[in-house]
């Protein structure tokens, strides 16, 4: 396997220990590109999450053509449409569409829900303090570990035959509620935790104090109304990590269990120091003034909509969603040695 790396850094030489062979190089350049795909069959496709999503996945499309490969698992999201607020939703969307019209590039699509990550991004808070601080409301969702949505991705590459053409929503066991999310957290942690559903600006404010880049935080207030909206809970959960991989989702326990004892997992920056950090923190947040993402937005020349459409009040997108299973093209693969690059 060759690992397409931005820089040769912890997580990279990682990789490299576990037998991959490293390409250190920008995805965005596409000499960059065609150079790491040259002599792959297959290939694990995540696309950035930020303002170059679709430059990014159009290379990587021009590139996989180029180089003939066999098969690409692309990494998109639930959502995906036309009308969605996110721009970078409508860009999954747009790229989806794009790798199908690949001619001769077989394509399985990978769309996860919100993963279960994003509810412990506020983990210090939850360990010191007993608070899980959202704007999610009542939603449910069944979230994926990173790992599972890795093994799918792992298995449609290892023997890609049985999955062309289809689009696979890998998913928790089960579909949670925040309050859900919090009791299993008060177990893992041998601590009350309480749920507390708050505006998005205070989630705004946290993450800026966290140093998120705001071009993510002015997405998640869209994703944060998708769940609110029961978006997530549409065709929940799923069987696929099962189907693909022979092995059931972790649940949400096994997950929290695991990312606790290592934040790095959760995100590279986060740290979990002690209560009187969390205290600091606390503080640091309340005095953060809150940007204003609508302006920031506009002034980076996103592309936005005059009627945008939640995904959650789409019929088209509902329709689509209720369904467990969306099949998209009728080609078969031959299976034989893999190289591939993720």
């Amino acid at each position: 396997m060759r690992a397409f790396v931005r820089r040769r850094d912890a997580r990279a030489e990682a990789l490299e220990r576990a037998g991959a062979e490293l390409f250190i190089g920008d995805m965005l350049d596409y000499q960059d590109v065609s150079m790491a795909l040259d002599g792959v069959q297959r290939a694990y496709h995540c696309p950035p999450f930020a303002p170059n999503l679709l430059h990014n996945a159009a290379v990587f499309a021009l590139a996989a053509e180029s180089s003939k490969l066999e098969t690409v698992a692309l990494l998109s999201q639930w959502l995906p449409g036309p009308t969605d607020p996110s721009f970078v939703t409508r860009e999954h969307w747009l790229a989806n569409n794009l790798y199908r019209w690949m001619p001769s590039v077989d394509v399985v699509h990978i769309n996860p829900g919100l993963f279960a990550f994003v509810y412990l991004l506020g983990l210090p808070a939850i360990v010191h303090l007993g608070m899980l601080a959202a704007p999610f409301g009542t939603g449910l969702n069944a979230p994926p570990s990173n790992e599972d949505i890795g093994h799918v991705a792992a298995g449609v590459l290892m023997n890609p035959g049985p999955h062309i053409g289809k689009s696979y929503r890998p998913t928790g066991p089960k579909l949670l509620s925040p309050a859900d999310i919090a009791a299993t957290l008060t177990k893992v942690l041998g601590r009350n935790v309480k749920y507390r559903d708050v505006p998005f600006k205070m989630f705004l404010k946290a993450a800026m104090a966290q140093g998120f880049p705001l071009s993510e935080t002015s997405q998640m207030r869209y994703y944060t109304e998708a769940l609110k909206g029961g978006a997530f809970e549409l065709g929940a959960p799923t069987d696929h990590v099962q189907e693909v991989t022979g092995a059931p989702p972790e649940d949400f326990e096994g997950i929290a269990r695991r990312y606790i004892a290592n934040p790095a997992l959760i995100h590279p920056r986060l740290k979990l120091g002690n209560r009187l950090d969390a205290f600091a923190f606390v503080l640091r947040m309340l005095g953060t003034r809150p940007a204003d993402l609508d302006a920031i937005e506009r002034e980076q020349g996103y592309p936005l909509l005059k009627n945008p459409v939640h995904a959650h009040d789409n019929p088209d997108w509902r329709a689509s969603a209720e369904r467990s299973e969306l099949h998209l093209l009728d080609r078969t693969a031959v299976s034989m040695p893999v190289r591939a690059v993720v």
